[in-house]
C-alpha cells in the first residue's frame, strides 16, 4: 500500500497491517485506474517549521538512545527528516468508504493488473522460482501479493519514511504504535540495509513492493540475492518477494495445498453453514451438494466455504492457506483479492458465478456498458471495469450537464437507456 490510501479494509490485530488501518482497497483503485478511480495525484511532501515537532524529537532521541539507537544514526536520520503536514491531514481524513465484494474482486483482478502481472512473472520467474523452492509458498501468492501492494512495483510510495513515522508519533492519535514503528524504522538504517534518503515507503510507513512496516521488516526481512542488505527498496524486487513469502511461510503456509477454489452451492444451501471458522471435510461439503464451479472433484482436506455476496453470488471454498493470507492482511476481501489474483495469474479466467445486481439494479454487464458508451461519446471513465469509481461518476456529471440533466453523478439503468 505505497500511494494514495484511505481506510476501506479494516485489519484490527497489531500485525504487518495495523499502522494502515486496513487501508487496501483504496490503493486498488489508485493502481487500476480505470473505472474504479484515478491514479491519486501527486502531493508534495514538504517538510514544514514546526517548534513542537522539534521539540518532541529532541525528547525522542533521549528515549531511542535508551533503545539501542546510536547518536550517528539519529543524526544522519533527522539531518532532513522534519514535520509533514500532510501525513496528519491524510491520517486525519481517511475516507470512509466501501467496495462491495464484486467490486473488490473486479479491481484486484483487473485486466490491466492480470496483464502486468504476468508479465513480470514472466521477467522474474527465475526469482519467484527460487523463492518458491526456498519457502515453499506458490509463486502466484507472492506475485499477487506484489500486485495488490504495489502494482507490481510501480507504486511503492515518495514519502520519507523517517518524517512520515516521526509526524505520527508526534501528532499522538497512534503515538505509541507509531514511535514503535520510529524505532524500527532507525534499526533498520542502524543495520545498513539502506540509506535515509532511500527510505520511502507510504504516508504511514510501509515500504517497499510488498509494503513492509518497519517492524515487520525487522521480523521477517531477508536478504535473498546474497549482497548483505535486505532491500525491499530497490528496482530489483527479488529480497522483497522473498521476504513476503518468508512471512507466509512462518505463519504457517502448507506446501502444495490450495488457498480457494470457486465453488458453487446448491439451491436452498443452509447459508448459516457458511463463514470462516465453520470447516468441515470437502467430503461433506461435497455431500450438501457443493460443487467446483470448474469442475471436477474438490480437493481432500478441510474446509470453510464463503459466500460475500449471499446465496446469489458466487462462493468460495478456502483452505488453511486462505488463513495465512489473513495473516499478511486480516481482512477477508484482501485475503479472496489475493487469491483470485493469484489463479488469474496462473493462468485461470474470471469467475464463473454471478454477483446480483447493486443497489440500482444495474449488473456490471451494464455497468461496463455504461462506462463504454459514455467513453464513445466523449466522456472518459478511465476504463471499462464496471466498478463506478471517482472517474466515472465525473464522466456521468459531465454527461448529464451537457444534456442539461439534473446532476447527480449516480449510475442507472435510465441513464444506461438514455446512452442507447
Amino acid at each position: 500500500m505505497g500511494s494514495a490510501m484511505a481506510k476501506t479494509l479494516g485489519g484490527q490485530s497489531f500485525g504487518r497491517r495495523a499502522v494502515l488501518g486496513g487501508m487496501g482497497l483504496a490503493l486498488l483503485s489508485a493502481c487500476v485506474g480505470g473505472g474504479g478511480g484515478a491514479s491519486a495525484p501527486a502531493q508534495s511532501w514538504r517538510a514544514v517549521p514546526n517548534p513542537g515537532f522539534d521539540a518532541w524529537v529532541a525528547a525522542f532521541r533521549d528515549r531511542a538512545a535508551g533503545r539501542g539507537i546510536a547518536p550517528g544514526v539519529l543524526d544522519q536520520a533527522f539531518r532532513h527528516a522534519g514535520f509533514l503536514p500532510g501525513v496528519v491531514e491524510r491520517d486525519r481524513n481517511q475516507t470512509e468508504f466501501t467496495r462491495t465484494v464484486e467490486d473488490y474482486l473486479s479491481i484486484a483482478a483487473s485486466d490491466e493488473r492480470v496483464s502486468l502481472g504476468r508479465q513480470m512473472m514472466g521477467r522474474y520467474g527465475s526469482v519467484l522460482a527460487a523463492v518458491e523452492g526456498h519457502y515453499g509458498v506458490d509463486r502466484h501468492i507472492v506475485a499477487a501479493v506484489w500486485g495488490l501492494e504495489s502494482f507490481f512495483g510501480t507504486r511503492r510510495g515518495d514519502v520519507p519514511v523517517i518524517s512520515a513515522l516521526a509526524t505520527l508519533a508526534y501528532d499522538g492519535r497512534r503515538g505509541e504504535f507509531f514511535e514503535s514503528q520510529l524505532v524500527a524504522a532507525l534499526k533498520i538504517l542502524q543495520a545498513g540495509d539502506i540509506a535515509p534518503d532511500r527510505m520511502l515507503g507510504s504516508w504511514a510507513g510501509a515500504m517497499g513492493h510488498t509494503q513492509f512496516i518497519p517492524t515487520s521488516y525487522l521480523a521477517y526481512a531477508v536478504d535473498f540475492t546474497g549482497d548483505g542488505r535486505r532491500d525491499i527498496w530497490s528496482d530489483d524486487p527479488s529480497d522483497a518477494l522473498a521476504s513476503t513469502a518468508a512471512y507466509l511461510s512462518r505463519s504457517g503456509w502448507v506446501r502444495g495445498e490450495p488457498w480457494l477454489i470457486e465453488v458453487l452451492l446448491p439451491a436452498g444451501f443452509n447459508m448459516g453453514l457458511a463463514g470462516r471458522g465453520k470447516g468441515r471435510s470437502t467430503a461433506d461439503w461435497a455431500a450438501m451438494g457443493v460443487r467446483a464451479a470448474a469442475g471436477g472433484s474438490l480437493p481432500g482436506g478441510t474446509a470453510s466455504v464463503l459466500a460475500p455476496a449471499g446465496a446469489g453470488g458466487p462462493g468460495f471454498m478456502v483452505f488453511r492457506n486462505f488463513n495465512v493470507i489473513l495473516r499478511y492482511n486480516n481482512a477477508e476481501n484482501y485475503a479472496l483479492g489475493v487469491g483470485h489474483l493469484a489463479d488469474r495469474l496462473a493462468g485461470g479466467g474470471a469467475l464463473r458465478g454471478s454477483f446480483p445486481p447493486d443497489a440500482t439494479g444495474m449488473s456490471k454487464a451494464d455497468r461496463q456498458e455504461l462506462q463504454r458508451r459514455l467513453t464513445a461519446a466523449g466522456y472518459d471513465t478511465g476504463g471499462t471495469d464496471g466498478v463506478i469509481g471517482a472517474k466515472t461518476r465525473a464522466a456521468i456529471e459531465a454527461f448529464q450537464r451537457a444534456r442539461g440533466l439534473a446532476v447527480t453523478g449516480e449510475p442507472s439503468l435510465a441513464l444506461l437507456a438514455l446512452l442507447r
